[in-house]
């Protein structure tokens, strides 16, 4: 089972390295982390040496970042036509799946720690809770996969890229803000508490957010792996509806 993963994860990670893309991409992800944390978070002049402006930052760059990543994952697939021959390969599909999703979450992930100079800035120019921080990393990777298999799910729906690209767009921030006060505060006028809990809930912000204040709970961890397999799920779903 896992050779057959294994096999398809290769051929993806082999996919992302092969051009120059992969890079450019990375680069201007740990550019966009910096830049937010250093400048635009205004890190300097706050006179506080911890990682809270990058932390906050990274579910807002996960929205755009990770489904330029994702938008190739089948739509490419399909426009070159290299599905049918993946749909023929004696492994079953989900285990395609399976490959697709970790060779890019083993991308992301490559990604978020490649930011270290960050922390080991914070580090040098203060006494920041390592722990936490580390902690902290962790829920990044975590919540990232939740925004790749989101990502996958919507690459299988169409062959046009750009197309994958602002639908997953879309529904990550719909997950992303579900929790965020100021829509909890709109709608709390006309909707029961309950609701809202439950609205919460649902929100990538607000698992991440008790992460990044040091309570890794067993709820937010159950909360995203659950995402992630429902997510995957739905892919190996929608595509062996089509074949």
């Amino acid at each position: 089972m896992i050779k057959d993963i294994n096999s398809i994860l290769k051929r993806e990670l082999k996919s992302f390295f092969i051009t120059p893309v992969a890079y450019i991409y990375t680069a201007i992800f740990i550019v966009t982390c910096m830049s937010l944390t250093f400048y635009f978070g205004q890190y300097f002049e706050s006179g506080v040496a911890d990682l809270n402006n990058f932390f906050n930052y990274i579910p807002w760059i996960f929205m755009f970042f990770i489904p330029a990543v994702t938008m190739k994952s089948w739509s490419e697939e399909k426009r070159m036509g290299t599905i049918e021959l993946l749909m023929t390969l004696p492994i079953p599909l989900w285990k395609i799946v399976a490959g697709k999703f970790l060779a890019t979450w083993i991308f992301i992930s490559l990604a978020i720690i490649l930011t270290f100079p960050i922390w080991i800035t914070t580090s040098y120019l203060g006494d920041p809770d390592n722990f936490l921080i580390f902690g902290t990393y962790l829920g990044c990777i975590l919540m990232a996969g939740g925004y790749v298999s989101l990502g996958i799910f919507f690459s299988s729906l169409t062959n046009n890229q750009i197309i994958a690209f602002i639908i997953s767009i879309a529904a990550s921030f719909i997950f992303t803000i579900a929790g965020f006060p100021l829509i909890i505060n709109v709608f709390s006028s006309f909707l029961p508490l309950e609701l809202l809990e439950l609205i919460s809930n649902f929100s990538f912000l607000s698992h991440f957010t008790t992460i990044q204040s040091g309570y890794f709970s067993l709820n937010s961890f159950v909360y995203f792996i659950t995402f992630i397999l429902l997510w995957n799920f739905l892919t190996v779903f929608k595509l062996s509806d089509n074949s």
